[in-house]
């Protein structure tokens, strides 16, 4: 019997498929390839209780991932939110939040940035203080202790599919157990069918929520390459730049050293964050240097 469903949980070459009559599936692709990210909507067979072959891949609306010279990690598919998760403790990376905001602005996503673990009052004043250039440039903040009290998160997610991102230790699996309690148990269970304790934290997966939309808790990360976008996606995903595209001196400018570079003298100006352009040049250096090892030159 064949049926359309959503993938709610990604790990490996097995993925858990809810059908959209309520029925959940572990299922395999069909063939070698597994290019499957917890989001998508899928066709799938059942093959046997409980099991299913996936068949077809229904188009998506986004598709989130990071890669590096020799491979890409998807994500979450179908996302219309982006929820950056940082903390007061352990401390966290500005340029590591400017990778994940320029990949959510690839995809056209909605951006929220959540501090977590305001409790711990020593390390409020710095978070804030990194946070404040983002603050600056519109991305909503929101600053709650998961612990404490989850629900000012809560209106923020009715209706949305967010995908918590962040690096590990900022909470973001705190954050989806105190919204949707049963989220520790369906963890347990998945490790238990895969006979490992290790994927607890290692795969994606998506808990809808009572009030509509639904939130994916991915896993904690420390990097986030870009290489899959060129130049032009790239400067396009700093918001900041935007208002000067087109009014360097030259068609051609790299924004690196010649003169009439609109976005150098806005930079020199105050209008945008110098570290901002000098993350943006690191990017573009990082992604060029990449696909010159992967063309063997």
């Amino acid at each position: 019997m064949k049926s359309f469903g959503t993938l709610i949980a990604a790990f490996g070459r097995q993925y858990e498929v809810r059908s959209d009559n309520g029925d959940v599936l572990l299922c395999v692709p069909r063939g070698k390839k597994s290019l499957f990210a917890c989001g998508d909507r899928v066709q799938v067979a059942t093959s046997g209780p409980g099991q299913g072959v996936i068949e077809k891949l229904v188009e998506r609306r986004s598709l989130l991932y990071r890669s590096d010279a020799w491979r890409q990690k998807l994500i979450a598919a179908n996302a219309t939110q982006v929820v950056l998760v940082v903390a007061t403790e352990p401390s966290f990376s500005d340029e590591f939040l400017s990778r994940c905001i320029c990949a959510a602005e690839s995809q056209h996503l909605k951006i929220l940035i959540v501090l977590n673990k305001t409790d711990i009052v020593a390390g409020l004043d710095g978070a804030r203080a990194q946070l404040a250039t983002f603050a600056a440039l519109g991305y909503p903040i929101l600053e709650l202790s998961a612990l404490d009290n989850a629900e000012p998160l809560r209106a923020r997610l009715i209706g949305e599919t967010s995908l918590l991102v962040g690096q590990s230790g900022m909470g973001k699996s705190t954050l989806t157990n105190a919204l949707i309690p049963e989220a520790r148990a369906e963890t347990r269970e998945i490790s238990e069918v895969l006979d490992t304790g290790k994927h607890t934290t290692t795969f994606a997966r998506l808990y809808p929520l009572p009030e509509g939309g639904g939130i994916i808790d991915s896993p904690g990360m420390q990097t986030f390459g870009l290489v899959h976008l060129d130049a032009e996606a790239l400067e396009a995903s700093f918001r900041e730049f935007r208002p000067y595209a087109g009014q360097c001196r030259f068609r051609d400018c790299r924004h690196d050293a010649e003169p009439g570079c609109a976005l150098r003298e806005a930079a020199d100006a105050g209008r945008i964050d110098p570290r901002r352009l000098r993350q943006f040049l690191q990017f573009r250096s990082e992604c060029e240097t990449a696909r010159r090892q992967v063309q063997g030159w």
